[in-house]
Order: structure tokens, then C-alpha cells, then sequence
């Protein structure tokens, strides 16, 4: 008989964060595949769990998944980990799971804890519904791309972000999406734990000059519901109510409220015609 997948949850910080049915698996399985041994070593000691443990990570997932499913169809029980909260989650385990799954070997849940419900559960923005869309990209044009994507998503918008880039993500979401109100959650559930809410504009003096470290997750709240407007219709609007006398600090403040679209955005493509 083949052996089980266990997809387990591990805390995101504080080491407490783990459930009793996550400490009774880690203990039973025959191999733990972790993302990172030597972090997962410490939440073991702190359990005194002596399960072996294997490494499981993106750079080897290729090579690796193929040899713990042949182990799980010898009948080992494998546990699969990252290095903090839900495995295949913009972490490792993809993979390992559509292999299982081909195999026919069972593959089951261990819920727990995940950045993504712990920072959406405290940050005052509108839950009922919501998208995910993992880490923003780093380089600078995929990364507007994206957001340029999201201009009109009415959904609540969480991703997460490198505290390097924080700054420059968030004047990105400010000049493309307009001044949304913004949730930067910091270190959740570790000792620095941080939450800072605010306009996006607000959090870019906030944060300026400041040495952002740490797991970063953002939250954006999703357009008002106004159709979104491309460059080139824009750009028509801003001619018309220049033909009809308009002061270009005027189109910002008229056209930012009626299109949700960064003011100082509009005042320099005013100021280009």
C-alpha cells in the first residue's frame, strides 16, 4: 500500500503558531522534505521531533520529486514543509504534489498557519472577496505591468513583496492605481511585528528614509468600480478640458477623483501637452 502526502503548515514566525495535529504528523511520518533543513531543525528541537529530515527546495524540486514519490509508493508517509507557513503557496511543493497525485497517492492537508489569511484577517480592508497574486515581479517593467493590469480589479489585491522593494512598489501603486488605501503588513506574528495603514502616498513619506527588513505582505484596496482608462483616453481628456480653460492642477484633482488615477500621474501628462 502506497504511503501518504502530508502537506503540513509550519508557523510564519512565532514558533507557537502550530497545531497539535501538525506536531503529531511531523512525528509519525517517516521523512520530512523541508525547504530549508537547518530552519525546520529548530521548529523539530522545539517539539523534540526526530523524524529525518530530507531537503525540498526550489532549486532541487526537479530532480527531488520524482525519487519521494518512488518512496511513497514503497509505503513511506512523507511530510512536506517550508520554511514558514503552507507548502506550494509562492513556496516549493508544486511539483512534489503533481507527481503524487499522477501516482495516485493520496495527498492531504494539514491546515495551519499562512501569511496570506493572517494579514488579510487584521488589516481593515474588504475580505469577502479577494485575489492573490503571490510575489510582484522584481524587475521594474513586469512589475507596472501588473499593476497596470490590476487598475480596474474591484477585488481586494494581496501580494507579497521584498522589504528592498517595498518603496519602490508601493510609488508604482501610487502613480498607477491612484492613492488606494494600502495595508503594509511586516514580520506578522514574530517580535517586530508591524502594521502600517494608510493612503498610498501617506505610506511613501512614512516609509522614506527608513531600513525596511523582514517578510513584507500588501494589502491594496480594489477600484471603486469606474471603468478603468487607458494612457490614450486619458491623455483625450486632458486636451479637452485644456481647450476649455482648465488650470492642469484642476484636470489632476478632477480627473484623479473621477478615474481613481494617481493626480500626480495626470498633472505630468498635462504638463507634456
Amino acid at each position: 500500500m502506497a504511503g501518504v502526502l502530508y502537506i503540513v503548515a509550519t508557523p510564519i514566525g512565532n514558533l507557537e503558531d502550530i497545531t497539535l495535529r501538525a506536531v503529531r504528523v511531523l512525528k509519525e511520518v517517516d521523512l520530512i522534505a523541508a525547504e530549508d533543513t537547518r530552519h525546520t531543525q529548530k521548529l523539530l528541537s522545539q517539539y523534540d521531533i526526530r523524524t529525518p529530515l530530507t531537503s525540498y527546495h526550489e532549486h532541487n524540486e526537479r530532480i527531488k520529486a520524482r525519487p519521494l514519490v518512488e518512496r511513497l509508493l514503497q509505503g513511506r508517509n512523507i511530510a512536506l514543509v517550508t520554511d514558514a507557513g503552507v507548502p506550494a503557496i509562492s513556496d516549493p511543493g508544486y511539483r512534489i504534489i503533481v507527481e503524487a497525485i499522477k501516482a495516485g497517492i493520496q495527498v492531504t492537508p494539514i491546515p495551519g498557519p499562512s501569511a496570506l489569511t493572517a494579514v488579510l484577517s487584521a488589516c481593515g480592508l474588504p475580505t469577502d472577496r479577494f485575489i492573490f497574486e503571490g510575489f510582484l515581479p522584481a524587475k521594474k517593467k513586469q512589475r507596472r505591468d501588473r499593476l497596470e493590469a490590476l487598475r480596474g480589479e474591484m477585488r481586494t489585491v494581496v501580494c507579497f513583496e521584498a522589504p528592498h522593494r517595498l518603496l519602490e512598489s508601493l510609488r508604482d501603486i501610487h502613480e498607477l492605481l491612484g492613492d488606494r488605501e494600502v495595508v503594509v503588513a511586516r514580520e506578522v506574528s514574530k517580535v517586530y511585528e508591524e502594521f502600517l495603514r494608510g493612503l498610498a502616498g501617506e505610506l511613501i513619506d512614512k516609509l522614506a528614509g527608513r531600513e525596511i527588513r523582514g517578510e513584507v505582505t500588501l494589502v491594496i484596496k480594489g477600484s471603486a468600480g469606474e471603468s478603468p482608462i487607458s494612457e490614450a483616453l486619458l491623455r483625450a481628456e486632458i486636451r479637452k478640458l485644456k481647450g476649455d480653460g482648465m488650470r492642469v492642477k484642476e484636470i489632476a484633482e478632477l480627473l484623479g477623483e473621477r478615474y481613481g488615477y494617481s493626480k500626480k500621474a495626470i498633472y505630468r501628462l498635462a504638463l507634456e501637452q
